[in-house]
């Protein structure tokens, strides 16, 4: 298979992994908020954040290959470390459930991923501020688990360089922004860079995340206990093996 038409089949495999790993926890409830209502897992369970995490991997896949297409590169550098770090918080939630260690960290992510924006009854901002997990501890719990590699340091340090590179789109560090000055004579490119030489790069770049994220599904298929689910994908996974990927 090529690897073009691999990524074309990816998508819609993750999204029935989805529709399978969905029926598996407990329904999203309407809850009053303000003169209307908003969905919401009452429950707050793990397996819940679980699934909502995964959710957002092919949306921000195909939102990134629309940017690639377009030539919008560090639009889509952002985005996939978005993609990257979501990809991350599966497997650090599902950790516990696979190898019955949970830590004060996991049930401070639980709190802080559940914790509502806005009061639900005059809408207003709630003022108190998240108690977010530091995505270094995140990664490091990852690397120090079986999932890790023999090297927990190196996949910490591997894992923090991917980060870091990203980062600057996100921030606009001076040189990913650089990288749009280009042409001749040289200017900064603000309608996309199609026919530069950052196209290839680019990219040969998005598919590490389409990998990436189909990994973290191959875990939250494991992690919810659905073997058909984790079968089929782990087939395609081969398939990005195959051509050299992953």
């Amino acid at each position: 298979m090529q690897l073009e038409q691999l990524l074309i089949d990816t998508l819609p495999e993750m999204d029935r992994a989805l529709e399978d790993l969905v029926r598996l926890v407990p329904p999203a409830q309407q809850v009053k908020f303000k003169n209307g209502f908003v969905f919401r897992h009452a429950e707050k369970l793990t397996q819940q954040a679980i699934v909502q995490k995964l959710s957002r991997i092919p949306s921000g896949l195909r939102a990134a290959q629309i940017l690639c297409d377009a030539g919008y590169f560090q639009e889509q550098g952002a985005l996939q470390r978005i993609i990257d770090e979501i990809s991350e918080d599966v497997i650090f939630l599902s950790l516990p459930i696979l190898f019955g260690k949970e830590e004060d960290a996991h049930r401070n992510y639980l709190n802080a991923f559940f914790a509502e924006e806005f009061d639900p009854f005059s809408g207003n901002s709630i003022s108190e501020q998240r108690p977010m997990v530091p995505r270094k501890k995140i990664r490091a719990i990852i690397a120090n688990s079986p999932l890790g590699a023999q090297d927990p340091s190196g996949l910490i340090a591997v894992s923090r360089t991917i980060s870091k590179a990203c980062s600057g789109f996100v921030h606009g560090a001076s040189p990913h922004i650089m990288d749009t000055y280009d042409g001749n004579p040289p200017h900064f490119n603000t309608k996309g860079m199609l026919g530069t030489q950052r196209e290839s790069e680019y990219k040969k770049d998005i598919v590490n995340y389409y990998y990436r994220g189909l990994s973290s599904f191959l875990v939250g298929a494991r992690t919810l206990g659905h073997q058909p689910c984790f079968n089929r994908l782990y087939h395609i996974s081969g398939a990005y093996n195959s051509l050299g990927v992953g």
